[in-house]
């Protein structure tokens, strides 16, 4: 594309984004043309990055227009994205540009698929979102996963996740806002289920795994991870003829898995009561997130066991802070990615398995998470 920006950044005055600006700025290196958008560009200047600032507002569609013509891919942090991301969406796959986001909104996703999947395929333009700790440690860890077992056979994939990590106000709004919204998810999701369709003479189940004891306790992770994972097994003929995907949140006490399911339990509850969600709300802000002191102590792991063929593979996807220091990075890595580097010729609304794969997962190396085989067995 005969564009002035190979990437723009839109959203960089919010937390994660200002740590993604920041990331570009150091590794992007001098050759990417990149810039930042967004409605402030006083907060976009206090950053201290010198690159060209654009303005963008997620409520003004000739901006984003504007905005979408001048880039090659476009970077969004912007949520909750269901309340303000479509018409990002919507410009992108008009103007033929790349869109990334890091969205773990289920409802989300679904309804820009049925909206814009169509635009984008006719466009060239290619839709990628949860680009961030949702989902890539899973998506990619699964293609991984699979990597290591035996083509043309039903394969079997668990993934189990321990993190210690904190929250930023952004990701607590959007979590809300998924938890409110539940019927409406629910609705987008069977509407994409009777129009999407489905892989030729293969089968896909994806979903949050049951509450089990594997040495530890395993809860179940009804978190939009599984949903990308069964996307990306749909597009990709690799997961087999038949292949199944549950994941799993990993603590070593029951007494902490029943303090974290009644937790759960009870945001939920409290989410879909206006009165009690317009309090949760207050507790954290958007901008608002944790300290770089409590962000050097966080750390994730997810370990997946594959099975199929005579074969069982246990690898291990790792890293630092999950929610942002790793998250900025894996947002960057995947422009970049897309930008530059050798990816599958497809369009439309795609995961990074099927959009970026090998290419995303040895960037990713490079930059400091490891994706690791732990144990190869066979019959």
């Amino acid at each position: 594309m005969d564009r002035p920006y190979d990437i723009v950044l839109f959203g960089a005055s919010g937390f994660t984004g200002a740590l993604t600006a920041a990331y570009l700025a150091e590794f992007a290196g001098p050759a990417v043309t990149w810039a930042m958008a967004g409605r402030n560009r006083t907060k976009m200047e206090a950053l201290g990055i010198d690159v060209p600032i654009m303005y963008a507002d997620a409520a003004d569609p000739a901006s984003l227009a504007e905005l979408a013509a001048r880039a090659r891919v476009v970077v969004t942090t912007v949520g909750p994205y269901i309340r303000y991301g479509e018409p990002l969406v919507a410009a992108c796959a008009e103007a033929g540009t790349h869109y990334l986001d890091l969205t773990g909104e289920p409802e989300f996703v679904d309804r820009m698929y049925l909206r814009h999947h169509a635009t984008a395929v006719r466009t060239g333009a290619r839709l990628v979102h949860a680009c961030g700790f949702d989902s890539i440690p899973f998506d990619l860890g699964v293609l991984f996963t699979v990597e290591q077992l035996p083509e043309h056979v039903p394969l079997t994939v668990s993934g189990f996740l321990r993190v210690h990590g904190s929250a930023s106000g952004g990701t607590f709004h959007s979590a809300v806002s998924i938890l409110a919204r539940r019927r409406h998810g629910s609705e987008a999701a069977a509407l994409r289920r009777t129009t999407e369709p489905a892989p030729a003479g293969r089968r896909v189940s994806a979903g949050p795994g049951g509450l089990r004891y594997v040495g530890g306790w395993a809860l179940p992770m009804p978190t939009v991870d599984p949903r990308i994972v069964g996307h990306s097994a749909r597009l990709l003929d690799r997961y087999g003829p038949d292949f199944t995907y549950r994941q799993h949140y990993a603590v070593r006490r029951l007494p902490t898995a029943l303090t974290m399911a009644g937790g759960a339990a009870a945001l939920a509850a409290l989410a879909r009561i206006p009165p009690a969600r317009d309090r949760l709300l207050t507790r954290l802000r958007p901008g608002d997130g944790p300290s770089p002191e409590q962000r050097a102590r966080n750390w994730f792991k997810v370990t997946f066991v594959g099975e199929g063929g005579g074969r069982r593979v246990v690898t291990e996807v790792a890293g630092g802070d999950p929610g942002y220091g790793e998250t900025a990075k894996m947002l960057a890595e995947s422009a970049l990615c897309l930008a530059f580097d050798d990816v599958p010729d497809r369009a439309g609304q795609l995961t990074t398995a099927a959009a970026l794969g090998r290419p995303l997962i040895d960037r990713l190396r490079r930059a400091g998470l490891t994706f690791t085989v732990r144990d190869r067995t066979r019959p």
